[in-house]
């Protein structure tokens, strides 16, 4: 005699598959409140302002990060034609727009920076300008502090670089 009604198995079931989706949709949404493109974009800039540093001590070179309003790219100081050059040969150091409604502030010395567009529109005899950062081939670098902001929100993330070289994140 069969009846009527659901076996434990077939509830469980059912829990389990609620308890599943129930998670992907808050993963999803980020219940977190994190930016996720915040900090992925913060801990791209520690990565590569890092790895330009260990690279300037090895090479002998000075590097810089050049910042617009929207974009940023890595620069070499080329002292044979004294100017700075995009490091657009490579990849990882290439130009890089940031996520659409993501903007910079940038602080030089405690001193907010105003951060201008740079016009790509130079003839070769005009030197584009030098970066507002600067990593020496002695390993030193101008202290920053570059904060990423989502516009309409609180959402803030940090990279931080003092004279010494050190990179640090801060979300």
């Amino acid at each position: 005699m069969r009846s009527k009604g659901f076996t434990l198995v077939e509830i469980l079931v059912v829990v389990v598959i609620i308890a599943i989706m129930v998670s992907l949709a808050v993963l999803s949404i980020g219940v977190t409140g994190r930016d996720g493109q915040l900090d992925e974009e913060s801990r791209r800039i520690e990565g590569l302002v890092g790895l330009l540093h260990e690279r300037a001590l090895l090479e002998g070179r000075d590097f810089g990060l050049r910042i617009e309003p929207g974009a940023y790219e890595f620069v070499v100081y080329e002292p044979r034609r004294d100017r700075w050059l995009a490091l657009d040969q490579e990849r990882e150091f290439r130009h890089r727009e940031l996520p659409k409604g993501v903007t910079f502030q940038l602080e030089l010395d405690s001193q907010v920076v105003v951060i201008k567009a740079i016009d790509r529109n130079l003839s070769s005899d005009e030197a584009p300008p030098g970066p507002q950062v600067a990593i020496a081939a002695s390993g030193e670098g101008t202290p920053f502090r570059l904060t990423l902001q989502r516009e309409g929100t609180a959402s803030k993330a940090s990279v931080n670089g003092d004279a010494l070289g050190k990179i640090s994140r801060v979300s």
